[in-house]
């Protein structure tokens, strides 16, 4: 069964604080939930962006998303918002 907004909410946040890089592929979140679709750990994943607690961060050819402070601190560099 698949988690609750809330806690797919909570386990995307908690694994973007975690992993070992600062940037992640959409795909990184699906392990989050594999009950889940695709689309609403991305549609979850873009509200989290739009509440300021993930950001877009791009290489310049792929789009990724990442927590504003670890950016931050860890590269020195800003992302796309």
């Amino acid at each position: 069964m698949a988690m609750s907004d809330e806690d797919l909410e909570k386990a995307i946040i908690e694994k973007a604080i975690k992993a070992p890089k600062p940037q992640l592929y959409i795909k990184d979140f699906y392990k989050c939930d594999p009950d889940s679709k695709a689309r609403r750990i991305k549609n979850i994943a873009n509200g989290l962006v739009n509440k300021g607690e993930l950001m877009f961060w791009s290489s310049g050819s792929t789009t990724m998303y990442a927590r504003p402070d670890r950016i931050k601190n860890e590269e020195g560099a800003e992302g796309i918002n």
